[in-house]
């Protein structure tokens, strides 16, 4: 991974911001989006962008400690900006590390024809029914398998869905139908190159509560998984794998 992905919050917050022409203002339109108060170069902030990518005013602000951000200067930038698909409050933010900009604005293009208007809607409407949420699912582990089954593809709560949104009580006042409280997939990799993991098989990892593997399962594999998924090394799948959802990955053998 190139770089650290992060949201700043930057509502009345200095940003510099140095250049002219319509690059300058197009980083101006995204700043003011965002809630920056827009300064010059002799300023104190803690964030710059060389909207002309000019290296001595990118050298200058580096050199005060500045994270700075120089248009087509890959080399000169501290971090760099996405393109963005904005659903406020939901936020999808691509980068190519500055490889290619026009990459980032052909996969920017493709998920927006993908999500729905009222996206934030939904994001909004599941934060104002977090108190009921614990309310219902007192367990964290219980909490987490019913938002995930109501987020799941096909749920009252699908994200894809234009009317999710307004199906939170429903979702709410339903039954706890399809909430495992042990279920045991296995998952048989044919591929070390986590790239080639198939549909169901990513789609698994990220849902899954503890992974067991054999050893030999490779950690780039296991990466894919949920961050806050147990990993256990073992021979033979679990007998008793634990409440919520668990994965048993082996190697395919080779012939």
């Amino acid at each position: 991974m190139h770089s650290l992905p992060v949201f700043l919050r930057l509502q009345g917050r200095a940003v510099i911001l140095t250049g002219e022409g319509e690059a300058a203002a197009a980083k101006r339109r995204l700043l003011e989006r965002a809630g920056a108060r827009i300064v010059g170069e002799e300023a104190e902030a803690a964030l710059a962008i060389v909207a002309d990518g000019d290296e001595a005013v990118a050298a200058r602000l580096r050199a005060r400690g500045i994270l700075v951000n120089a248009t087509d200067r890959a080399d000169l930038c501290d971090f760099t900006l996405p393109a963005i698909v904005d659903r406020d409050p939901v936020l999808i933010a691509i980068g190519t590390g500055g490889a290619s900009a026009g990459l980032a604005k052909a996969l920017r293009q493709r998920i927006e024809t993908m999500l729905p208007a009222r996206l934030g809607a939904l994001a909004a409407a599941l934060y104002r029914a977090r108190d009921a949420i614990r309310a219902r699912w007192p367990d964290a582990g219980a909490r987490r398998r019913a938002i995930d089954a109501g987020l799941g593809a096909g749920g009252l709560l699908d994200p894809l869905r234009e009317d999710a949104a307004d199906a939170v009580p429903s979702w709410l006042a339903g039954e706890e139908a399809g909430l495992d409280g042990g279920r045991l997939a296995a998952i048989r990799l044919a591929s070390a190159d986590p790239d080639e993991l198939t549909l169901r098989a990513a789609r698994l990892l990220g849902e899954a509560d503890r992974i067991y593997h054999r050893g030999d399962v490779p950690r780039a594999i296991l990466d894919r998984a949920r961050a806050d998924a147990a990993r256990v090394v073992a021979d033979h799948k679990p007998d008793r794998p634990g409440a919520g959802l668990s994965l048993w990955l082996e190697m395919a053998e080779r012939g």
